[in-house]
């Protein structure tokens, strides 16, 4: 089998590096750029900052600013329209996954007319967009580096899994500062959701040499740090370790390929509006013991990267390990049960969720990731997951 790593063409890292945008801009002689971002960044004074540098150097900026947390179509739909009012020739994303998503998009919709369903899948961009520039906010999504992109689709209620190489950024700028005034949910959110890329690229059916190092350092800098972002929110050793970790877990996934957790999130977020971190999180027990038999040397490794388990435990008792941690890890951080994210929807009515669940499954399998799974599901397995999870503990 052969392998092929993308990763943008340059990555900068480090406190201050945000400040870097306009000679960035500049090297890939952009004259009038679209920010692509959120409300919540521009109502609290976090944008305006870089439209000053940006307009300091001579380079025209508009803002737009109407990204939703788990973008939709429509989303993408306005952001082309504002690109080309604005006449721009290329596009910074910042905030999380969410306008870096978007933009990831509203720059190939430029380029290749059509409804993005055409997108849907693995390698269906037919031409390059605009360069992307990108800034994340958030230390979790590693989309800065990533090829992939998630949007809803409003009339179908899928959330749309988008995987080919026109979809890289051309420039990422991770800068951890950025992180530093995350709320403890959202920093335990994302924290899992970077674990989870790492775990699942360790263990994917396409994990490679190439891949392995990159998914090992995600999930031990995770391991030890995220606990004391959570508890320490301006601890900037924590915070700088967890946004290189999840900008290495984006660069890992993205060249293996993700498996059954993520296949499963998608639904949930398309369905009941669970954001995307949170939906990985309560999911990544559950799937994980389900997983155990198809790779237990690799998710045993894991158990003893996270110190878990050490040398002298078995590969079966090191799993086992590897599960109740990530309960605990869960516990830890706050992060609520799949029922009790649902029970303000659902008036913690049980029936009311199992209605959902054969959709959900099917469109979990329609999206590609749980065919790199370890041990690869059915979609009457994939049902019983969502219960088991659903019911926060073992099968019966």
């Amino acid at each position: 089998m052969t392998h092929i790593f993308h990763a943008p063409q340059a990555i900068h890292t480090g406190a201050g590096c945000r400040g870097l945008l306009p000679e960035c801009a500049a090297s890939l002689g952009l004259r009038r750029v679209l920010i692509v971002t959120d409300a919540f960044l521009t109502r609290t004074g976090t944008i305006g900052p870089f439209v000053e540098s940006l307009e300091k150097q001579g380079i025209a900026t508009e803002v737009f600013d109407r990204v939703q947390p788990d973008p939709t179509d429509a989303n993408v739909a306005d952001g082309v329209a504002a690109y080309r009012q604005a006449n721009a020739d290329g596009l910074v994303a910042i905030g999380g996954g969410s306008p870096i998503d978007a933009a990831k998009v509203i720059a190939v919709s430029l380029t290749n007319p059509g409804p993005l369903e055409q997108f849907q899948g693995y390698h269906r961009v037919a031409q390059a967009g605009p360069p992307v520039i990108v800034i994340p906010t958030t230390a979790g999504t590693g989309s800065e580096a990533t090829k992939a992109a998630v949007i809803t689709d409003t009339t179908r209620h899928v959330k749309m899994m988008m995987l080919d190489a026109k979809l890289m950024p051309r420039i990422a700028l991770v800068d951890y500062e950025l992180s530093l005034s995350m709320p403890p949910a959202l920093t335990a959110h994302v924290g899992v959701d970077t674990l989870t890329h790492g775990l699942e690229a360790y263990v994917s059916r396409k994990a490679n040499a190439l891949t392995d190092p990159l998914a090992v350092s995600c999930i031990a800098l995770t391991a030890r740090h995220l606990r004391t972002a959570w508890s320490e929110p301006g601890d900037r050793e924590a915070r700088a370790a967890m946004a290189v970790a999840a900008l290495q877990g984006g660069m890992a996934f993205t060249n293996s390929g993700l498996c059954l957790v993520h296949g499963m999130s998608r639904p949930l977020g398309a369905i009941f509006h669970l954001a995307h971190g949170l939906s990985n999180a309560v999911l990544l027990p559950t799937v994980t013991r389900y997983s155990l038999p198809g790779a237990p040397a690799r998710y045993a490794e894991v158990a003893r990267i996270m110190g878990l388990a050490n040398a002298a435990h078995s590969d079966e008792a090191a799993g086992v390990a590897l599960v109740q941690g990530l309960r605990q890890l869960n516990q830890d951080l706050a992060v609520p049960t799949l029922a009790e994210c649902l029970g303000h929807q659902l008036g913690h009515q049980r029936d009311a969720f199992w209605p959902h669940l054969r959709k959900m499954a099917s469109d979990a399998l329609a999206s590609g990731s749980p065919a790199n799974n370890p041990r690869v599901p059915t979609e009457d397995e994939i049902v019983a997951l969502y219960e088991e999870a659903y019911l926060g503990g073992s099968p019966n």
